[in-house]
């Protein structure tokens, strides 16, 4: 079968792998329908991971079930479902705490399990034709039979439970107002979850026009580009004192307005703790921060040594001082995606909107080097084998 395997930095090609088979009674092979890149794909794309090359890439999969092993009791063959980017056994002692993203059966010495991520398991990614799931059972979400809300769908695996749980990290309240710095994938969909929980105001930071612009039609956020004066002035400026909630969707690949770089992106104008600092200043005191921004403890094209360690300059004090709460961590799917999907097939959500291309899997090398750019235009990318 087809599939998107990574080569070495800036390099993916599509190319002929084994096809999946049942390892155990309660898997399942799926015939994927829908795939997407991910912005936390691009950290190993660029080679700001530990990744290896011939990573099957793809954590954000739906298709149809084609094969059911002898031990899976809820599924059948022709079901279509949605799968958690976590892999989850569904009975350890976080899985039962309802902390999927951390399950600590699935991937030896590490908490938490992923499809196609270096240190996540040995579990290949969906960018391919199929896909193997293990513990299907409990890993596997049902969605209506046919081809309605395919694109909405596709964004319960990852980007959409995400945003939410980053608005739920903070602890958003309905009125409360919040900042998200981020109006990538999973910062436009924590917007667009605040304005589902009726939050107050949402400002949303960002320099691509084309994302803020979307993240003020769709989720009435109001726009800030950090590239035209600090955002930390802006939001205060515009609501005194502070908001009461944040955000951080961007990550250790922060970009700092204040450095200067031969592109907007170069990495020289990185500062890992640049957004979380922000934030500090920008929620007001004993405000709370929810960090879904990935952060990694060994980052090979650092800035500096600290930041390659995983260690980063953040204002504690000051944190402390302003007697505020946090909670970061990866998106545990399942805590989110039935409700979701629920509000997806009712009409009351429809987070489809960001989709900004489907194209076939052979056109996936292009789509990631464009996705890698940040072109404008190019927001949520879904491919389809």
């Amino acid at each position: 079968m087809r599939a998107v395997v990574y080569q070495g930095p800036h390099e993916v090609a599509v190319e002929d792998v084994d096809e999946p088979e049942l390892q155990h009674p309660n898997d399942i092979i799926v015939d994927i329908t829908t795939s997407a890149i991910c912005g936390s794909d691009l950290h190993m794309y660029e080679g700001r991971t530990d990744a290896d090359p011939g990573i099957v890439f793809g954590h954000e999969n739906m298709g149809v079930i084609e094969e059911v092993g002898e031990g899976v009791s809820s599924l059948e063959e022709g079901d279509r479902v949605v799968l958690p980017f976590n892999v989850a056994c569904g009975f350890c002692e976080n899985c039962e705490n309802g902390k999927t993203g951390f399950c600590t059966n699935v991937n030896p010495g590490f908490a938490g399990g992923a499809y196609g991520y270096v240190a996540m398991g040995p579990y290949k990614g969906g960018q391919a034709e199929k896909l193997r799931v293990p513990y299907a059972d409990f890993n596997a979400l049902k969605l209506p039979e046919g081809t309605e809300h395919e694109d909405s769908f596709a964004l319960l695996a990852d980007i959409f439970p995400t945003g939410w749980h980053g608005t739920r990290l903070a602890d958003l309240q309905p009125g409360e107002s919040i900042a998200i710095y981020g109006a990538g994938p999973v910062g436009t969909m924590a917007a667009y979850s605040a304005k589902i929980q009726g939050a107050s105001e949402i400002y949303i930071v960002d320099r691509v026009e084309s994302r803020l612009d979307l993240a003020e039609e769709h989720c009435d956020a109001i726009p800030v580009n950090f590239e035209e004066k600090d955002p930390v002035e802006q939001i205060k400026e515009m609501h005194g004192g502070g908001v009461d909630k944040g955000v951080d969707a961007v990550g250790y690949q922060a970009i700092d307005s204040e450095k200067e770089g031969d592109s907007a992106y170069d990495p020289a104008r990185e500062n890992p703790a640049v957004v979380l600092n922000n934030l500090i200043h920008t929620v007001r005191p004993t405000g709370q921060l929810g960090i879904v921004g990935l952060y990694v403890p060994s980052d090979p094209g650092a800035p500096d040594a600290m930041a390659g360690q995983g260690r980063l300059g953040i204002d504690f004090g000051k944190l402390f001082e302003k007697g505020q709460k946090l909670g970061t961590g990866q998106c545990d799917v399942k805590s989110y995606n039935r409700q979701l999907r629920d509000l997806i097939i009712e009409g009351k959500a429809d987070p489809s909107f960001y989709v900004s291309h489907r194209v076939g899997l052979d056109e996936a090398p292009e789509m990631y080097e464009r996705f890698d750019n940040r072109e404008e235009g190019v927001t949520k990318v879904l491919l389809e084998p």
